[in-house]
């Protein structure tokens, strides 16, 4: 058998026990933050059907989505007529079933799926890895985790302002403190295009602003000419996109925009989304919400899924060169798609990826995330070895992760070593001296600090410790 070089596809990774670490401590902020919120934790296949996946992403996300090949024989099936005919020909008969894309259609089909045993309105999180055929570069990758929070079953926007409220808890705690929650509504998106004068379609423009970040205004222009807009209708989108000022005064200026770009008082959906965002303001406030600074309304905000209908939300990192790390939004009938029209919805999702690469360049990560072992026994010799047993079965019993050195073969050093590198912060060394007083000297790794304690003095520190 040839030797191959081993590999892994472009845009996936392996995770080594310390990196795995730190992607737990991320998810475990998370994970508490949802639960204190009222959030149960669900999970979907990784398969799903294309004719769940497909038309619910708009045309650039279908174009993403991984279509996995059906077993057997498939190619017997598909004629030469079947060939000329296209793709929307052949598909189903080479791939049925594709990689999710998203946590939140699958969500929407369970919804409609289990729709008599739930209680509404329903309130899930989601923490499960998803896969996009995207080109694989920095913060983008082909494999990652997402993790969703959504509630569905209700329209209230008491649910936009936890969203709000999840979202500034989490990254607080992560540490990340220079950050900006972007937010708008779909409406407003909607009334501006009826100002433009109802040149090319809604999706058109939606998903050329949502560009505006990555390819600046010239890019933004020449995608909108291209796709039919005239260039007194793109005059008139800045102008409306310019507003400045707080919250409330980026509200107040918009709707003047509206005014003198001639949207009828009538439009009444339009007009809607700037109360919405204002209600979500006010709920906000109500609920002693401390971190205005970091809430922006952000006309420019679209976000790219079709499937959003009222307030959208995005998370920016500030101080480090990185894309969104959050994102979501209301979604009045995804359900409908599955035969259950009418049920509002709205949710997000963290990026873990992204932010894990944001708490490593600032270097966010707690010490003690580096490894989950606090305390390593050192293993002077056999009669050592069997002496540690007992007390490092009563370290795992108080709670402590606690590992002995299984060679007692290896000098003293090699076994510090062992610990530095794995980043254990605490070494518990009984050699002859110490055992006559039955005592243990308890290392601290990383301030090279030395103590003689008895073993329960020794528990103690180390609880302390953790």
């Amino acid at each position: 058998m040839s030797i191959q070089k081993p590999s892994i596809p472009k845009g996936t990774r392996d995770f080594g026990p310390a990196v795995v670490a730190r992607r737990n401590y991320i998810f475990g902020i998370i994970r508490r933050t949802f639960e204190k919120f009222g959030f149960a934790p669900l999970e979907t296949p990784t398969l799903e059907n294309l004719s769940v996946l497909t038309g619910k992403y708009g045309e650039e996300g279908d174009q993403l989505l991984f279509k996995v090949l059906n077993s057997g024989d498939f190619l017997k099936d598909v004629v030469a007529d079947d060939l000329a005919a296209g793709t929307k020909k052949v598909l189903p008969k080479i791939a049925e079933k594709g990689l999710r894309y998203d946590l939140t259609v699958p969500f929407a089909r369970y919804v409609v799926m289990n729709r008599h045993q739930l209680t509404f309105p329903f309130k899930r999180y989601q923490i499960q890895p998803v896969w996009r055929a995207d080109r694989p570069q920095r913060g983008r990758y082909r494999e990652f985790y997402q993790c969703d929070a959504d509630v569905v079953g209700t329209d209230s926007l008491l649910c936009e302002a936890e969203i709000v409220l999840m979202m500034t808890e989490v990254l607080n705690d992560l540490g990340l403190t220079d950050f900006t929650i972007k937010i708008n509504h779909r409406r407003v998106l909607s009334a501006i295009y009826q100002a433009l004068g109802g040149e090319g379609t809604e999706i058109d423009l939606f998903t050329a602003i949502d560009k505006l970040d990555k390819i600046g205004r010239e890019g933004v222009e020449k995608e909108l000419t291209g796709r039919g807009f005239s260039q007194d209708a793109i005059e008139k989108l800045f102008a409306l996109l310019s507003v400045e000022g707080p919250f409330t005064e980026k509200l107040e200026r918009l709707l003047a925009g509206f005014v003198t770009a001639g949207v009828p008082p009538e439009n009444e959906q339009g007009y809607k989304g700037l109360q919405d965002l204002q209600r979500v303001v006010d709920l906000l406030q109500q609920s002693g919400y401390q971190d205005f600074a970091h809430l922006d309304f952000d006309v420019t905000l679209a976000r790219g899924l079709s499937y959003y209908t009222g307030c959208i939300f995005e998370i920016k990192i500030n101080n480090v060169n990185m894309g969104s790390v959050s994102g979501g939004g209301r979604y009045d009938n995804l359900t409908g798609a599955f035969g259950l029209p009418g049920v509002s919805g709205v949710g997000f999702s963290f990026g873990v990826d992204r932010l894990y690469d944001c708490l490593d360049e600032l270097n966010l990560f707690p010490a003690a995330t580096q490894t989950t072992t606090i305390c390593l026994i050192a293993n002077f010799d056999a009669e050592a070895e069997s002496a540690a047993l007992p007390v490092l079965r009563q370290l795992r019993e108080a709670g402590i992760p606690s590992e002995l050195y299984p060679d007692h073969k290896d000098k003293l050093k090699k076994q510090f070593q062992y610990a530095d590198q794995k980043g254990i912060p605490f070494l518990l060394l009984q050699g002859s001296e110490e055992r006559i007083q039955n005592k243990f000297k308890l290392k601290n790794m990383r301030t090279s600090a030395e103590q003689l304690l008895p073993l329960d003095e020794v528990l103690t520190a180390l609880t302390q410790a953790q």
